[in-house]
């Protein structure tokens, strides 16, 4: 983890970042790093001003057991559910990790600040059992700067509505494709057409539109190399960053549009952007590519921590590198279609097997919760 010391000397590159509107929030989280006061730092030294999770983070943080000892013998002396278990464990995190950061949420006006716990990804494509653990996780943890996950599967778009309109700030999560993006910021500005009706304050109302980065250079290099050919493979590392440049025109687009502007009227936020997803896959790229080439003015990027490393080190901040690309972003994107490689193919691909990959680590993580309360000579069941 990242000391005091080295955050101080090396804050140079994101400092840089915050100052052109970039907001860097840390897609980490674990007890150790609370209770070491590592998180703390990270806010007072590194510019990290809110906080990601999704169950593959809980999996790694709960399923080593470290840290947890204590609150897993409470909870099998009392014979909990292993679901109750993994909610309670994983809403202490959040709550712990809120007041760390209620400092920054207050400076913001609400902006900031937020740490985000994801609803059960087993219910991914069941809008009202999502709206019902939305409304749990708001009550559990039960901090203002809380942000529920929701997935943007056709599911969880009309659930983003219903949250939003009852109040609970969104991130909505697994967003691969420009169209289910755009169906995204329609269902948050229903959410807040829906909120407004019913005499809910819009100000304190904040979401942030999660867009994955990496995974479509993953899947459309691998498709690339195997065509082998120049054309495709000087195409290679090219279509994520086309793919979330033309995601921030069509944010520039429809939160400069009439219907956002009768909202803001009523002091409404804007839906941010925010990059995830950011860690390089490919070791032949910068390990820094997805930060210093998605600068831009009101989007956060949330950042793995050896990415946040990357960036403190050697990220080159040079301004935005974003709006002035779009005309190439369409090139690269066509190109890829010309050979063969089909982007709606992709991106839904994508979508499943985001989804599937975070059941498979909550039921990960089911395991060895159960298996830790059965150790303690309980039966979780």
């Amino acid at each position: 983890m990242i000391t005091v010391t080295e955050a101080t000397a090396t804050a140079g590159a994101l400092e840089r970042l915050s100052t052109e509107g970039v907001s860097i929030w840390l897609d980490d989280l674990s007890r150790g790093r609370i209770e070491s006061g590592n998180l703390a730092e990270l806010v007072a030294h590194h510019n990290v001003v809110g906080v990601t999770t999704n169950p593959s983070i809980f999996q790694a943080a709960i399923g080593s057991g470290e840290g947890y000892e204590e609150q897993l013998t409470d909870l099998a002396v009392r014979g909990v559910t292993v679901d109750e278990a993994v909610r309670m464990m994983t809403t202490a995190d959040v709550r712990a990790a809120a007041d760390v950061l209620r400092p920054v949420y207050e400076a913001t006006a609400g902006r900031d600040g937020r740490v985000s716990i994801e609803v059960d990804p087993r219910l991914a494509h069941r809008t009202a059992a999502t709206i019902a653990e939305a409304k749990q996780l708001a009550w559990l943890v039960d901090r203002p700067n809380v942000m529920i996950k929701i997935p943007a599967t056709k599911a969880g778009l009309p659930a983003i509505t219903e949250v939003i309109g009852l109040g609970i700030s969104v991130n909505v999560t697994l967003i691969f494709s420009l169209e289910r993006y755009r169906e995204v910021m329609d269902a948050y500005l229903a959410g807040l057409e829906k909120a407004a009706a019913n005499g809910v304050d819009l100000a304190g109302i904040h979401s942030v539109a999660s867009f994955f980065v990496s995974r479509v250079d993953s899947e459309i290099d691998k498709r690339l190399t195997v065509l082998g050919t120049d054309a495709a493979l000087a195409l290679k590392g090219r279509a994520a960053l086309a793919n979330a440049r033309l995601a921030y025109e069509a944010y520039e687009e429809i939160f400069s549009g009439e219907r956002f502007t009768a909202l803001a009227g009523a002091k409404a936020n804007r839906q941010r952007p925010l990059w995830a997803s950011t860690g390089v896959k490919d070791p032949a790229y910068k390990d820094t590519l997805y930060v210093d080439e998605l600068v831009a003015p009101g989007t956060v990027n949330t950042m793995p921590e050896a990415t946040l490393n990357a960036t403190a080190d050697h990220g080159q901040i040079t301004g935005d590198t974003v709006t002035g690309g779009y005309a190439q972003a369409r090139a690269d994107l066509a190109a890829v279609e010309t050979l063969g490689i089909s982007y709606d193919e992709v991106v839904r691909q994508l979508e499943d097997e985001g989804v599937a990959k975070f059941e498979v680590a909550w039921n990960d993580l089911l395991s060895a919760v159960t298996k830790s309360l059965d150790g303690k000579g309980v039966d979780a069941e």
